[in-house]
């Protein structure tokens, strides 16, 4: 079938009604970007049957069937909701249908649940129905607005439908075609390149969260040293996370691994007494947690010139570092973080002390 110039596809959008309110919008509102035509349910009052009719009319002359889902059954005619009763009348006529569900893990009202056990079942049992279909899966409506744009968009493509145009638009066959070439061709770049963000966005979370993981999995043994202290004390296992948190403000611009371990003293020491300056944590430890940071591809080697005279290692946050510093912190202030407390941290952290005269201490081996 050829596409025809300012060709515009009626588009069915059937939801339950009061808990998809704002969802129903943002699709409708990705229709009409799109150039299309958007029929909302909310036209009609789904008790009348003469309603019904004209709904069953409507979707008879629609092209594409655009139904969403969360976790509500919705409003019943008998044995049956309103919203399943269009969904089955589209099956019925061959139209193309384009299904949208809720992710179970996304976050979601529980205002907007049903709590009745007969719908809950009659809910999964609708959702099996639609998963026979072209279906994908949406966490927000903005996620939800992207995805159908991008479903569409495919239809269109791989499905086209008869449409809507004016008679005045009317061409030329060798135009038709032409034309029907460039947009099939156009529709297809355009959901490959929607795809291609979609996959790298995705890809790009997964690997936060792979990340996230590993620094909350792995823990290092870290012990101090006290001003006029012989020995290494108060050995504590600190995850990496903790450690990651504390440190990544400090290297926003950069920190010698020297000032690394007088910070990391300074934030986990819970005694009254004064550290000594400098390596109050080891030399050695430390090295290895930045080693592995800088595995991990959160901090990198800075660039910053010093003078020939400064023996210092240098770091520095990554890119990638801050992007996994920003996703920890918006999780913690997203469960309501409270800054003063920690178990490992005094409200009013122990300065370290200075050396003692004589020069600096050699820094010490990991415990």
């Amino acid at each position: 079938m050829s596409i025809r110039p300012n060709l515009k596809y009626q588009i069915f959008v059937s939801s339950t009604y009061e808990d998809l309110k704002t969802e129903r919008q943002q699709v409708i509102k990705a229709i009409l970007e799109m150039g299309h035509i958007p029929v909302g349910m909310e036209m009609f009052s789904a008790g009348d049957d003469s309603q019904w009719q004209l709904i069953q009319r409507q979707i008879d002359d629609c092209d594409y069937y655009v139904i969403i889902l969360a976790h509500r059954y919705g409003s019943m005619d008998g044995t049956i909701s309103y919203t399943e009763k269009e969904y089955t009348y589209a099956v019925e006529k061959n139209v193309p249908i384009l299904g949208f569900i809720l992710d179970d893990k996304a976050r979601w009202p529980k205002s907007k649940m049903d709590n009745d056990p007969h719908k809950l079942i009659l809910l999964q049992g609708f959702k099996e129905k639609i998963k026979k279909k072209i279906i994908d899966y949406w966490k927000n409506s903005s996620d939800l607005k992207t995805k159908t744009a991008i479903a569409l968009i495919k239809q269109f493509s791989i499905n086209p439908r008869p449409g809507w145009v004016k008679s005045s638009d009317a061409v030329d066959s060798n135009t038709l075609n032409e034309i029907s070439r460039l947009s099939i061709e156009n529709s297809q770049l355009r959901a490959r390149l929607a795809e291609k963000s979609s996959e790298n966005e995705g890809r790009a979370i997964s690997n936060l969260e792979k990340t996230i993981t590993i620094l909350k999995t792995n823990r290092a043994n870290i012990s101090f040293y006290y001003k006029g202290g012989y020995a290494w004390e108060n050995s504590k296992e600190i995850s990496y996370e903790r450690i990651f948190l504390q440190l990544s403000p400090e290297l926003m611009v950069e920190k010698s691994v020297m000032e690394c371990s007088r910070h990391i003293g300074i934030m986990f020491n819970n005694t009254n007494r004064d550290l000594r300056n400098p390596w109050p944590t080891p030399s050695n430890t430390i090295r290895g947690i930045i080693a592995d940071f800088h595995i991990l591809g959160l901090i990198e080697h800075s660039l910053k010139k010093h003078e020939v005279s400064d023996t210092n290692e240098y770091w520095t946050m990554s890119n990638y570092g801050k992007e996994a510093y920003a996703y920890l912190r918006r999780s913690l202030l997203e469960q309501g973080i409270n800054r003063s407390v920690d178990t490992d941290t005094p409200t009013t952290p122990n300065s370290v002390s200075d050396a003692s005269v004589g020069g600096s201490p050699t820094p010490p081996s990991s415990v």
